[in-house]
């Protein structure tokens, strides 16, 4: 029996069933998983991780004198539309100093209610926010976009984040020109969406990564944001 797992399922209110309905495999599998008779995939352990908010390490003991993965990668999606929602809100809900989104302005990351509703709840515990809204193709865009005439993507991306700036230190811009990355940062935690040539925006993968001691993947994609952010357009 992993006791391990077991553990973290109870003291993530998960079931058998939850685990196999997001992992989308039987729940016979999960049982062996439990109970020790098998190990999961790598892409169900990460996957297992990020909805268990613990390393894949401390569910699998077993796995720590063969890992070969960076400690600062938590998990890897196939896409933005695969992250399990319970991972996007626990993010933004542990946030406590700063919350940073580099996102797509034709599909942004509050569309959804709830993750909308969490970024609200924080923004009322006086965290700073900063949300850069950047061009989601590779379009030539060299004129740059007017924040006071905004195209039709824009204005709606805006509005999305705009009831955020009723509430509290939140600041909008507007960057020029597609992004390498799509970034979501809170506090010591972000997600970054890959960009690919020729590959929609969505459809490629995402990092979760963690900021630990020599974490030079975290490090990179911060310093990323910090120079897009600098020569974004205040809106």
């Amino acid at each position: 029996m992993n006791e391990t797992f077991c553990h973290a399922l109870l003291q993530a209110g998960l079931t058998e069933e939850d685990i196999a309905a997001r992992l989308g495999v039987d729940t016979k599998t999960v049982r062996r998983w439990i109970e020790g008779r098998a190990l999961p995939y790598r892409r169900h352990r990460w996957a297992l991780a990020a909805l268990l908010s613990t390393a894949e390490t401390d569910l699998w003991p077993q796995l720590r004198s063969a890992q070969s993965r960076p400690g600062e990668l938590v998990a890897i999606y196939p896409h933005l539309g695969t992250i399990p929602h319970e991972v996007l809100l626990r993010l933004f809900g542990s946030a406590q100093h700063e919350i940073s989104l580099l996102d797509h302005r034709e599909r942004p990351l509050a569309t959804s209610s709830d993750v909308a509703r969490a970024l609200a709840e924080k923004v009322t515990a006086q965290l700073t926010v900063r949300i850069c809204l950047a061009e989601p193709d590779d379009a030539d865009v060299s004129a740059g976009p007017d924040p006071s005439t905004p195209t039709a993507d824009l204005q709606t991306a805006l509005e999305t984040y705009a009831p955020l700036r009723q509430g509290g230190n939140v600041e909008i811009r507007v960057h020029e020109k597609a992004p390498y990355n799509f970034i979501y940062r809170a506090d010591d935690q972000l997600l970054v969406a890959q960009r690919a040539y020729a590959i929609p925006a969505e459809h490629a993968p995402v990092l979760h990564l963690q900021r630990i001691a020599g974490s030079s993947m975290f490090t990179s994609y911060l310093e990323s944001f910090e120079r897009t952010w600098a020569d974004a357009q205040p809106c």
